[in-house]
């Protein structure tokens, strides 16, 4: 016997064929304040840039763990706003 947990569900099969729904956290800027970013943002060439920087400064082995944007936070602000 299955429960249901209250606001908790189980997407269906025609949302989960082709979409690129979902998001990631990313941190940024000095203090690393964490955004939780659409996955889809990740094929925009504007994002990209950003992830080659990434890669650039701290490689594929990162000690925090998450994905680290090297930039501030307005520039990050700045261009994400222009991929909504």
């Amino acid at each position: 016997m299955g429960f249901r947990l209250p606001g908790i569900r189980r997407a269906s099969a025609t949302e989960n064929q082709g979409s690129s729904k979902g998001h990631l956290a990313v941190y940024v800027g000095e203090k690393l304040k964490r955004f939780v970013i659409p996955i889809s943002y990740l094929s925009q060439p504007s994002f990209q840039d950003l992830l080659s920087q990434a890669e650039e400064e701290f490689g594929f082995d990162h000690p925090m763990g998450g994905l680290t944007i090297p930039c501030r936070e307005d520039v990050f602000l700045e261009i994400t706003s222009r991929l909504h």
